[in-house]
């Protein structure tokens, strides 16, 4: 059962990677587009969350580790993905700080993230 577990997590990390792709995250340049086409493309994934119900939630960061069990890297790729979006900054850097405080907090020092703080 371990096992299942730990490959249903894996998935959901690389649906996410694709996810990213296809918005033009992993690309060399800044990438630019609307909180309704993450939307979409969450929708198409299958994601076994909502990004509706994340959103609504007090601690989204928290809501996606303890039911959605994604992973330190899918909550990495989860954060970059709407920090590159057009979504309200104060809003964008509150999640981005609950991510590193969470993540920083279980050793898990992610870069990527840091380097969004100074931009």
């Amino acid at each position: 059962m371990e096992d299942f577990i730990l490959k249903e997590i894996d998935r959901i990390g690389q649906m996410l990677m694709g996810i990213a792709r296809k918005l033009g995250l992993l690309r060399d340049e800044t990438p630019n587009y609307s909180l309704t086409e993450v939307r979409e493309e969450f929708a198409q994934a299958n994601l076994p969350f909502d990004l509706e119900t994340v959103l609504q939630q007090e601690n989204p960061v928290l809501y996606l580790v303890e039911n959605a069990k994604i992973s330190d890297q899918g909550l990495e790729t989860f954060i970059d993905i709407l920090f590159h979006s057009d979504m309200d900054e104060d809003r964008k850097k509150a999640l981005l700080q609950d991510a590193l405080t969470y993540l920083d907090g279980k050793g898990f020092f992610s870069f990527r993230l840091h380097s969004l703080m100074t931009d």
